[in-house]
């Protein structure tokens, strides 16, 4: 029988490794699917410590053997031995602090809110981790990137085809050329083949990639364009081969991921870039609402 590494893995005054430090160090040891688990967990700590295995499971979009078998992974017993240790490093965060970042701690309705009021909820407190995580110097890198390319190409397949879209919609506002490859069309195909070293290759994606975006950003890569990830999962392959990273949280009680911090995020790169020269954009805003 295996034995527990809660020692190893959980965070203690003598200096032994925090659970999600000690999943970060092992992070390419695991497969594919323990991965997804992998992620989440160092991404969303406070909800894998009360979670159950089967709500982990829907949220990193695997399954509840999988779970188990990455707590095993680990060198614990079983699920239950590895959310205990969640539990403790959780517990031991200062007030006010969450997923490593300080945010507000007073809530927005009352004990009894309904699922709805929860999820606005988490909308707001996803928005305020966010911008205590992002840092200063990746953004101006971000709105560098963007401002100095000669094309942008915004990958996003999926839900993320939407968010590819938008901020594809925000820089043409600003008379700057932009493009999307949002599925492995013949059209999509050609845009990829004409990535350069003047173009500035943008990677959308929240919790496993899609393959199309991950080979986007090798072939970014590899043709030694810059490039730029936009994530929830700070360990996502994506964020792996880009140049230039930027998290936004992603926490919901509900069915599906919530990307409002991620709308936001996205507005406000288009506003650094505006910012950069408001005038100028300015009379290039008016001219195009007047179309």
């Amino acid at each position: 029988m295996k034995q527990p590494a809660a020692p190893t893995a959980t965070a203690q005054p003598n200096g032994h490794q925090a659970l999600s430090a000690y999943i970060r160090a092992r992070f390419d040891e695991f497969s594919r699917s323990q991965k997804d688990v992998a992620q989440y967990i160092v991404d969303h700590l406070d909800e894998a410590a009360f979670q159950t295995a089967e709500e982990l499971a829907r949220r990193a979009s695997t399954s509840s053997s999988t779970v188990v078998r990455f707590s095993q992974a680990l060198g614990f017993e079983g699920f239950p031995e590895l959310q205990q240790a969640a539990r403790d490093e959780y517990r031991r965060r200062p007030p006010g602090v969450m997923n490593g970042s300080s945010t507000a701690a007073a809530p927005l309705f009352s004990l009894d809110h309904t699922e709805s009021e929860a999820a606005l909820a988490a909308d707001h407190v996803n928005l305020e981790d966010t911008a205590h995580k992002l840092s200063r110097t990746d953004l101006e890198a971000a709105i560098d990137a963007i401002v100095s390319a000669g094309k942008v190409l915004i990958a996003g397949t999926d839900q993320m085809a939407f968010f590819a879209s938008y901020l594809r919609h925000l820089l043409m506002l600003l008379d700057l050329r932009a493009e999307i490859v949002a599925s492995p069309s013949q059209e999509a195909l050609g845009r990829l083949s004409r990535i350069d070293e003047q173009t500035l290759v943008v990677g959308l994606s929240a919790g496993r990639p899609h393959p199309l975006i991950t080979r986007t950003m090798k072939l970014a890569r590899h043709r030694k364009a810059p490039t730029l990830a936009i994530t929830d999962a700070t360990l996502s392959e994506v964020a792996r081969l880009a140049r230039i990273r930027l998290y936004y949280s992603s926490n919901t009680p509900a069915f599906v991921r919530s990307h409002t911090a991620l709308l936001s995020l996205i507005q406000a790169l288009a506003y650094g870039v505006y910012s950069r020269d408001a005038q100028q954009y300015d009379v290039r805003i008016k001219a195009f609402r007047l179309k």
